[in-house]
């Protein structure tokens, strides 16, 4: 049986080599932390079993064999070489058939609900995005049938421009679309993203 596929795109966690936007505000342990946290929480939370097969993408290739950095029970793929559209095109040329969405790791309100709607647009349309508040996208995802679609040459990633280039690829083609979501980049992001937890940690539980 085809199954669908999620791909988690992670860098390895390392002090001053992630979210550097974020550590000029917070400091960059701070970022750190938060970005490690990220990466444990969408590992855990996005997981479809029985429904889809989730994978953690990582960066650099060789981070793949460091086995106590990365969340447990989740497969794990090489992003190889090249900018951020060559490794998601490369992800999607090489998985084993199947939908494929990609997300990544910066978004704190992905649930697998997003996923399970990401897939059910795939079950009709030959595309999938996310957008992001900040004219990028949070979610990518690509039916592959009956062909592999190009969404990501040209590009201009990291700028405003980013989802607008993406769709401009995608013409012709049916393509769905989900919420808009925040991801975090810096300082402002950030300080969004704790008091919206804390609101949400004093809504109380009504569910039986």
């Amino acid at each position: 049986m085809v199954r669908p596929h999620l791909v988690i795109f992670a860098k390895e966690p390392r002090i001053g080599r992630v979210k550097t936007r974020l550590a000029r505000d917070i400091g960059s342990v701070a970022a750190w932390a938060f970005y490690r946290r990220q990466v444990a929480a969408a590992a855990a939370r996005l997981q479809g079993p029985g429904r889809w097969r989730t994978w953690l993408a990582v960066s650099p290739d060789r981070a793949i064999f460091r086995e106590r950095i990365w969340p447990g029970g989740v497969a794990r793929i090489s992003q190889g070489a090249g900018d951020l559209g060559d490794r998601m095109a490369r992800i999607m040329a090489v998985l084993p058939p199947g939908p494929v969405v990609i997300v990544g790791t910066d978004v704190p309100g992905i649930r697998s609900a997003h996923i399970r709607g990401a897939f059910a647009r795939l079950g009709r349309r030959d595309a999938v995005i996310g957008p992001a508040a900040d004219g990028g996208y949070w979610l990518i995802g690509l039916r592959r049938r009956p062909r592999i679609a190009d969404p990501f040459t040209g590009v201009r990633w990291s700028t405003r421009h980013a989802i607008k280039d993406t769709l401009a690829n995608l013409k012709g083609l049916s393509v769905g679309r989900l919420e808009v979501l925040e991801d975090v980049d810096d300082g402002g992001d950030y300080k969004r993203f704790l008091k919206a937890r804390k609101a949400k940690r004093c809504i109380p539980n009504t569910e039986p």
